[in-house]
């Protein structure tokens, strides 16, 4: 079966350094969504069998990702941490490309003398890691991660292993639905059924696990928090403070509804703003040409892959939403031509 070709020299690299480590840590992006979870878990319950392995997450993540193996072991970063973080003898990087994206762990983590290595399928990756394992053409991280494994400890692929990457692999590609179009990925996922995962406890798990308030929450949303401009194919939501503790919002109850006005015929853009209390979360959906990772880098603080990218606003709500407002008209002729 066809695997990846990562770089020999950097594989052989990477299996030393944990054969020969006394502490690796695996870390993810703040605000973790399936991905990040899948490919850290994965990576965890695989090295365990090899090595003394914990995963800290910079920030805690959706309840509805808590059932996966491993979870249960997983350190929230706290400054009581930060002298495991700094005496680390290797440092994984899964599913994100700039320091940045790990909050408040940020400092720390770059000022380790730790091997870095980051496995990763975003564009324009930072230079920070020693070794690099990445593809843009991949589905997600958790794809990369699966392939890495299989180079290097092959034994360690159990039903837990194959859970995570089929998870991370689910999430990261709305089932399947974008980001998803190599053979190599419906490969990797036959692959895992032949180590027994469950697909329909794992669909049930993410997707029928949400909380009643949630749900109230999307109704709410759609009804009244929906913007929409046909004309140039592009529709927004937006989510104040006071809307979510009005449905009690927990952290993951907005998973997916940037995508929600992607569902309406002929929209291509989309948009999601949620107000936090020092900055606006931004995420940006698109289909076809439209590089919303582009946007959302020139004008948000943000990047990602072309069609589905994050950010964030320093300003109000109400000024972030008047300055993209004030974009669509910027690109009007361009979102109007969109197919």
């Amino acid at each position: 079966m066809f695997m990846k070709k990562f770089d020999i020299e950097s594989l052989k690299s990477a299996k030393a350094a944990i054969k020969a480590a006394k502490s690796v840590i695996i870390t993810g992006h703040t605000n973790p969504d399936g991905d990040a979870m899948g490919a850290c878990l994965a990576l965890y319950n695989s090295l365990k069998k090899v090595t003394n392995a914990k995963v800290i997450m910079p920030s805690d993540y959706a309840s509805f990702l808590k059932w996966m193996p491993g979870s249960d072991l997983i350190k929230v970063y706290s400054k009581g941490l930060d002298t495991f973080i700094a005496n680390a003898d290797v440092i994984f990087s899964l599913d994100y490309n700039e320091l940045s994206r790990l909050g408040n762990m940020e400092v720390i983590v770059k000022q380790s003398k730790a091997l870095k290595i980051m496995i990763d399928h975003h564009p324009y990756p930072d230079t920070y890691a020693q070794l690099n394992f990445n593809d843009e053409t991949a589905s997600s991280a958790s794809e990369l991660v699966y392939e890495f494994i299989l180079s290097n400890f092959p034994e360690t692929i159990d039903k837990d292993v194959a859970e995570c990457i089929y998870t991370g692999m689910l999430t990261d590609t709305g089932s399947f639905s974008f980001n998803s179009s190599m053979p190599r990925t419906f490969e990797i996922v036959a692959d895992l059924l032949k180590h027994g995962i469950d697909k329909n406890r794992v669909i049930n798990n993410i997707y029928d696990n949400f909380s009643e308030s949630r749900m109230r929450l999307m109704g709410y949303i759609l009804n009244k928090k929906m913007k929409v401009f046909p004309e140039i194919h592009t529709g927004f939501i937006t989510l104040t403070l006071a809307e979510q503790e009005m449905y009690n919002y927990q952290i993951g109850d907005s998973e997916g509804f940037v995508n929600m006005p992607l569902s309406i015929k002929g929209l291509r853009f989309s948009a999601l703003f949620i107000e936090n209390k020092d900055i606006v979360k931004c995420s940006f959906r698109s289909k076809g040409s439209f590089a919303v990772n582009e946007f959302s880098k020139k004008y948000f603080n943000g990047g990602g892959h072309k069609n589905a990218a994050g950010g964030k606003s320093f300003e109000t709500l109400e000024n972030t939403v008047q300055k993209f407002e004030s974009l669509l008209t910027i690109y009007n002729n361009q979102l109007k031509n969109l197919v």
